[in-house]
């Protein structure tokens, strides 16, 4: 046989059709966190809820600080949808106005408290010494307080608002990110491709926020979705006991306040606050749940 009809060898045969193809992270977390069904009503609800929020002055169907005296204490109906409080105003529309406010004070207060808590957390976890125990130490006093009690104590020392409520939040969330970032650091920078980074001359700072702080960042993502639901509550709790929003505002826990002196002749100005609140704060929890189990490796 000639050398021009001898076969020749299948050069488009590759390492691509030997070895499958690996799969895109992002995809593999959709797939995995559909899975878990509450976890995903939970973000439709938050989703839907922060987009009502974003464009509530353009929707809400009334002037929420409007006074309608013809209105009073009025039960809900198809003009008002969940009624009216006890000068007329639309509590769907405050509602939905102060939905602005709780997400705002709560993401701003625990985004305040994450930043602290992780940069504390991160030297401890990298330092170890008298940082480690000064952190610990300081965690460990804020964390024998109550929440909420703390939240109080720190708002009466420096004054009721909505900026104050914010600061109080962010105190008694440090500690959650501090604990949990000394740990995520302690177990990371003890993994091969740090030390790899040590033996070749990376300083510190790059070794920290380049190497270490990627590999905590899983951990971060579930405590501050779960936070967000605390500090919702805690937030609305101050307002009702007088320490948050004015009165004026449309805020969930002051209309909460408002409204219980008229819970036997017009309990829908309680109710409807109450179920949002609840709704929120366990969608919060929820969320947090499904994501906590979506990025365990140990789930699956």
């Amino acid at each position: 046989m000639s050398d021009s009809k001898k076969i020749k060898p299948n050069t488009s045969f590759g390492e691509d059709d030997i070895l499958p193809k690996p799969k895109s992270k992002m995809k593999e977390f959709i797939k995995k966190f559909k899975k878990r069904k509450t976890a995903v009503a939970s973000l439709i609800f938050i989703l839907l809820l922060a987009v009502a929020a974003m464009l509530a002055p353009f929707i809400v169907p009334y002037d929420p600080a409007a006074a309608d005296y013809n209105n009073l204490l009025k039960a809900p109906s198809a003009g008002h949808w969940w009624g009216t409080d006890e000068f007329g105003r639309d509590i769907f529309s405050r509602l939905l106005m102060g939905a602005r406010l709780s997400l705002s004070v709560a993401l701003s207060a625990v985004g305040i408290g994450a930043l602290i808590g992780i940069v504390l957390g991160l030297l401890a976890g990298f330092y170890n010494g008298i940082i480690e125990a000064v952190v610990m130490r300081g965690s460990d006093i804020l964390f024998s307080f109550p929440d909420i009690l703390l939240a109080i104590a720190i708002v009466a020392v420096i004054g009721p608002g909505v900026i104050n409520v914010v600061i109080a939040v962010a105190v008694f969330t440090v500690p959650s990110f501090a604990r949990i970032m000394r740990s995520a650091t302690l177990s990371v920078k003890e993994a091969l491709y740090v030390e790899v980074a040590r033996s070749v001359g990376c300083k510190n700072g790059r070794i920290l926020w380049v190497h270490i702080f990627p590999g905590t960042i899983q951990s971060m993502i579930v405590n501050f979705t779960m936070r967000i639901g605390t500090a919702i509550l805690a937030a609305a709790s101050l307002s009702f006991l007088g320490f948050g929003a004015n009165v004026t505002e449309p805020d969930w826990g002051a209309m909460l306040s408002q409204g219980r002196n008229y819970l036997n002749t017009a309990p829908h100005i309680v109710l409807f606050p109450g179920i949002l609140i609840f709704l929120t704060v366990l969608a919060f929890n929820l969320l947090g749940d499904g994501l906590r189990d979506t990025l365990d490796p140990k789930m699956y």
